[in-house]
């Protein structure tokens, strides 16, 4: 087995028995997602009206009114995104236009 399948093959060992409760050495990063994010705000706080909010960090103009009329709420992983965005929107800019 190669270095990579074998490290691949030891983090799924210990994720699995930190699972089970089990203490371990390995290194474990708590985050905290807020429930709610005022996303009209992180766009105004950008200065971006809708269009270019969206093109700039891949949403859908439906999503983002329904998001900022109150309708829905994004979901965890949209609402860290979002919380990256706030903090640090060129990064999130650079990163998505990187062309590989």
């Amino acid at each position: 087995m190669s270095n990579v399948g074998s490290s691949i093959l030891k983090g799924a060992r210990q994720a699995l028995a930190h699972a089970k409760g089990k203490k371990l050495k390995a290194r474990v990063h708590k985050v905290m997602v807020p429930m709610e994010v005022d996303v009209k705000a992180i766009r105004n706080d950008l200065d971006m009206n809708s269009k270019e909010f969206c093109e700039n960090f891949g949403f859908s103009l439906r999503t983002l009114e329904k998001w900022e009329q109150g309708i829905r709420q994004p979901e965890g992983p949209a609402r860290a995104y979002l919380m990256v965005i706030a903090h640090n929107p060129n990064a999130v800019v650079r990163a998505l236009s990187e062309q590989r």
